[in-house]
């Protein structure tokens, strides 16, 4: 018999922060998550701070509530972000399928394919940060990291995210790919390593310090709320 809160959580470990890049239940975003015998879930989101930007939050709503819709046997999905400058537009929204556009009708003017594009491809430049650094720790060259493709690094849960990232957004990810390339595709050569790794690694410890600020933002924000209620 299938676990479905298991199977629910599971699916809402697939929801991204976009900025983050971490899953929304690692930050522990989700507040609340119930289903009941029928297969109706109700999930509850939080974020850290009541004016988190109406784009990223929307996006968290949209996608816990299409990843939570799909888990076979869930029969109704509610995703209700609290505590939000704009959460009855969101919340509103996600459930009328309205978009972006339409549930922020008269300010927002796109939907949020874009941005979502962009962050990922940050994402992605991060991650090879994250699968080359102990490379180079161990001394190999920027002429092997030039050359050398996926299928040559060792499997891990980096490179499985990596490959999702490219995956998500076009750029390539089987294990012909190169472990080095730029934006549009293309390779990175042994003389653009020391630049590309660069970038890379500043894009990484931005993403890296901007999850652990959130994280305390959230910590200290509902620790003072929970005083607050004693």
């Amino acid at each position: 018999m299938t676990d479905l809160p298991a199977e629910v959580w599971r699916a809402l470990g697939t929801v991204l922060d976009p900025e983050l890049d971490e899953p929304i239940t690692d930050l522990d975003f989700v507040e609340s998550c119930t289903v009941s015998p029928t297969g109706e879930v109700s999930v509850g989101l939080r974020l850290p701070t009541f004016f988190c930007a109406p784009n990223f939050s929307f996006l968290m709503v949209a996608d816990a509530y299409d990843a939570v819709s799909a888990v076979p046997g869930v029969t109704r999905a509610v995703v209700a972000l609290a505590d939000h400058h704009a959460s009855e537009e969101i919340n509103g929204g996600v459930a009328a399928h309205s978009g972006f556009v339409g549930s922020f009708e008269g300010e927002a003017t796109a939907e949020l394919d874009e941005l979502r594009h962009v962050f990922l491809s940050k994402a992605a430049l991060a991650g090879q940060d994250h699968l080359a650094r102990p490379l180079v720790d161990e001394g190999v060259g920027p002429d092997e990291l030039a050359a050398m493709t996926l299928a040559e690094v060792p499997d891990s849960m980096e490179l499985r995210r990596l490959r999702d990232r490219r995956m998500a957004i076009g750029l390539p990810y089987d294990d012909e790919a190169p472990l080095l390339i730029h934006g549009d595709g293309s390779r990175v050569t042994a003389a653009q390593v020391p630049l590309h790794l660069r970038r890379a690694r500043l894009q990484r410890v931005g993403i890296e310090t901007n999850g652990e600020y959130c994280k305390s933002l959230l910590k200290t924000r509902y620790s003072e709320e929970a005083k607050a209620r004693a």
